[in-house]
């Protein structure tokens, strides 16, 4: 394990948010990690949606013992929970990684993280992401990946092949939240779903971010879903990759969406939607598009814009809602996380393709600021990802970083 005395002289540089759309480079120590921990050279970390939340206050999950949200002001914040890197350093306890891989990282940290021995009712049944003692990296006000160096759990780290891209690593994440989403509708019990007696056939994926884009490639290549697939964007160069992946798409930007979904199913109505835009206006078109009985499953954040009236159809037709957050899905008989397991098995297995998904690239913070404010709304914007230069200056024997 690294010298502590040595570790404690040592700083690292970081992306501080330090209030609502206000960043600043800050020197902060290294961490030096305990016993069961390992301390990550941050190799990259992608741009979530949720941090572009936080960054312009949207949203705030630092929480105080009242669950009162705290300023930013008060408690400035390292965002970036998407993230890959390699192993500078590990804990004597440690064993299922040493200095040199290049591992992935679950930001949530559990009851196992936590080395709880009695597991909270949701750890038990594998909903880890529900942990009543949860916290994650880079949102709830633990330091994220937008430093050079992060100290993490071992059972929250996963070791890639060391041939893996790095830049692809930022989206083992995301795909496991997508991953986690599609276990949630079959788990629902709905009357439709993809193996019962009750098929989805024709299914609607709003809003083609990363995750929409991912949900496309996972229904088809993983899952096998081999009926009616339909996205919905405005933006070109998103809709091009939606076709490519094996959807048909609709832009809303010219084209009317009930229509043009009434006019290719014959008049059908659709089975599920995934709702991957956190527009509140989306709801609005879903009663004329849905079956009774369909499902919608909730996955984007945000839904401003609409008062809750809106639902009022869906009560009527008994819609089912179907709710997702994070990438959950407990431990394997390995230790590792299952979800984030299950991820890189099909990135590596080639199934699913998330290169032409990163649409932006930035190697210093001082870029970050314009990604924040500025990139984030061009239209040939799909996912932004930071990497770390020079790796190798800090990888070492694991007795200094």
């Amino acid at each position: 394990m690294m010298q502590a005395r040595q570790q404690q002289a040592q700083v690292q540089q970081a992306l501080v948010l330090e209030d609502i759309q206000k960043f600043a480079i800050r020197e902060l120590p290294i961490p030096t990690p305990t016993d069961r921990e390992v301390l990550i050279q941050v190799g990259a970390v992608g741009i979530c949606g949720t941090d572009l939340h936080i960054f312009h206050g949207l949203a705030n999950y630092c929480r105080d013992s009242r669950g009162l949200p705290i300023p930013l002001s008060s408690m400035p914040q390292v965002l970036g929970h998407e993230f890959c890197g390699w192993v500078a350093a590990v804990g004597n306890s440690v064993r299922r990684c040493k200095v040199g891989d290049l591992v992935a990282v679950d930001q949530f940290l559990s009851c196992a993280s936590l080395n709880r021995l009695a597991l909270c009712e949701y750890c038990e049944s594998g909903d880890t992401h529900q942990c009543e003692f949860g916290q994650e990296l880079g949102i709830t006000g633990l330091p994220g990946a937008f430093s050079q160096f992060v100290a993490v759990p071992e059972t929250n780290v996963l070791v890639l092949p060391p041939q893996f891209d790095v830049a692809r690593g930022t989206l083992i994440e995301p795909l496991g939240c997508v991953i986690h989403a599609c276990n949630r509708l079959e788990k629902a019990g709905t009357r439709y779903s993809f193996n019962g007696r009750h098929r989805v056939r024709r299914m609607l994926i709003l809003g083609l971010g990363p995750s929409g884009l991912l949900f496309i490639q996972y229904l088809r290549n993983v899952m096998g879903f081999d009926g009616d697939l339909f996205a919905a964007d405005w933006q070109e160069t998103k809709l091009d990759l939606a076709t490519q992946f094996g959807a048909s798409t609709v832009n809303v930007r010219n084209q009317d969406l009930i229509s043009e979904i009434q006019s290719r199913t014959g008049g059908k109505k659709l089975h599920c939607v995934i709702e991957a835009t956190g527009s509140g206006t989306v709801f609005d078109d879903m009663p004329a598009l849905l079956r009774r009985q369909a499902t919608v499953l909730l996955y984007g954040a945000g839904h401003s814009g609409r008062d809750i009236g809106c639902l009022t159809p869906f009560q009527a037709a008994e819609i089912h809602l179907v709710t997702s957050g994070g990438a959950s899905g407990g431990f394997g008989s390995d230790g590792n996380p299952s979800t984030y397991r299950a991820a890189v098995q099909a990135l590596v297995d080639g199934r699913i393709e998330v290169s032409p998904l990163i649409s932006h690239r930035y190697q210093q913070f001082v870029e970050l600021e314009q990604a924040f404010t500025q990139d984030f709304r061009r239209a040939e914007y799909i996912k932004g990802i930071f990497t770390h230069p020079n790796r190798q200056d800090h990888v070492g024997d694991g007795t200094s970083p």
